[in-house]
Order: structure tokens, then C-alpha cells, then sequence
């Protein structure tokens, strides 16, 4: 396979990041997200996209849902480097997380080959550019934790799904990257960006598998419209990888 044209891709990483620097977030549609991953080294998506079936369900719900299945990650991320961290639980507090926050969830580890999948090291590659690029010289880490989590949402008759239960929120990290795996039998499910006075400052749908956004966390809020299914009497579910960035 030919590898991606250079010129190109420095070309649609520079416009993913005025744009943020701008508007603080970035839509990155399917064909250019797609473009990126290719360069750098993205191949068996299908593999990549049908580990989702295996999430085990999030048994940390304050609102008593069974909506949410899941996965977690940890990895430190350098110019050169990618690194897996020994298995954590994920923590927010309560001044981010209102619902879930103040406790130390511990999910399913994310699989030990999906770790290693080539989808899995583009996306740290490309989430590690455009953190670094974005971030003042003085300011950049010689590492980045990220955090990575494999979310199924699911939705039935009798079930509304939530994406954002927790509504419109920041993560308490620097950076955030959502990237679209499966939409499958869903409606809604509309990501709505807010500056911090809370006006709506940005809105899409995120539809085909790589349709991504990038976002600073530090200057705005986001969240997700709930999702039903089209057709109640089959599957409904929507599949998102969801990477963090923070300084060390």
C-alpha cells in the first residue's frame, strides 16, 4: 500500500489545528481522519472496529443504567514512543463528573492485541501530534498520559441511551479525542460544543466509522444527545474510542 503524500497530510493536520486554536474543538470528517490514520500505519480496521463486541457492562452508573458497556487504557505518549501503563482505575472528581465522579472506577483492561493494534497506535501517533503542535513549547510534557476508553452505548424499547449521562461536562484533562466506530440502528446522538459562559459555539453528528472530534478541554464544555433505536425491535448501539491527553 502507498503510504499517504507527506505534503497532504501536514496539510489537513495544519487545518485541524487552526481550526481548533480558533474554535477550540475540531469536526474531523471520515475521509480526512482516515487519511491521517493511514500515515501513520493504520490497517485491519475490521478487527480493530469488532473488538467492541467484548466491553463488559459499566457497573458504575449512579443513575442505576445498563446502557454503557466499556473498556480502559493507560498509555504514556512521547515523540517517539508508546508506552502501556500497568492497569489503573479511571478517576474523576466530582467537580467534573457530577454523576459518577469521586470514586475510582476499575474497568475491563482493554484487550491486550487491541492495545497493540495498528488502528490503536495511529490514533496515540495522531492524538500525540496534535497535542504537541497545540501545546506552547514551555508547556509540552516530555510525556503524556492518555487514557483510553472503548464505549458501546446501547438503546432499546425501553431504554434511552446516554452517551454523556453526566450532561454537558469537561473531563479535567487537556486535550480529548472522540472517534466514531459503529453507528448501528440509532437515532440522535448529536455532540454540542459550549464555550464557558455555556452559549453552543458548535454542533454535529458524529455518523461513519472514523468521523472524529478534537477538542480543548480546558476551554470548552461538550456532550452527546441521548440515542433511541430507528427500529425497537432490533440491536441499537453507538461505538466510540475515546482518548485523553493530561500532562504528567
Amino acid at each position: 500500500m502507498t503510504k499517504p503524500d507527506a505534503d497532504l497530510t501536514k496539510a489537513v493536520l495544519k487545518g485541524i489545528e487552526t481550526t481548533t486554536q480558533e474554535r477550540f474543538f475540531a469536526h474531523i470528517p471520515v475521509e480526512q481522519m482516515h487519511a491521517l490514520l493511514e500515515y501513520y500505519g493504520m490497517t485491519d480496521w475490521e478487527s480493530f472496529a469488532a473488538s467492541w463486541q467484548r466491553l463488559g457492562v459499566d457497573v458504575y452508573m449512579a443513575d442505576g443504567g445498563r446502557y454503557r458497556r466499556r473498556r480502559h487504557a493507560t498509555f504514556a505518549l512521547s515523540e517517539n514512543s508508546i508506552i502501556r501503563k500497568k492497569h489503573q482505575p479511571h478517576y474523576q472528581s466530582r467537580d467534573y463528573n457530577t454523576l459518577n465522579g469521586g470514586i475510582e472506577r476499575w474497568f475491563d483492561p482493554i484487550e491486550k492485541r487491541i492495545g497493540e493494534h495498528p488502528v490503536m497506535k495511529a490514533v496515540l501517533s495522531l492524538v500525540n501530534r496534535l497535542a504537541t503542535d497545540l501545546t506552547p513549547e514551555t508547556e509540552q510534557p516530555e510525556t503524556w498520559h492518555a487514557e483510553v476508553h472503548q464505549f458501546r452505548i446501547e438503546a432499546a424499547r425501553e431504554m434511552i441511551g446516554q452517551p454523556t449521562p453526566e450532561g454537558l461536562h469537561r473531563d479535567g484533562v487537556d486535550w480529548v479525542l472522540v472517534m466514531m466506530v459503529q453507528r448501528e440502528n440509532v437515532a440522535n446522538g448529536t455532540t454540542s460544543i459550549h464555550d464557558l459562559q455555556g452559549a453552543e459555539v458548535g454542533s454535529f453528528t458524529l455518523t461513519g466509522p472514523m468521523d472524529a472530534a478534537f477538542v480543548n478541554d480546558h476551554m470548552v464544555y461538550h456532550g452527546v444527545t441521548p440515542i433511541q433505536p430507528i427500529d425497537p425491535n432490533r440491536p441499537a448501539f453507538r461505538d466510540v474510542l475515546v482518548v485523553t491527553l493530561r500532562h504528567q
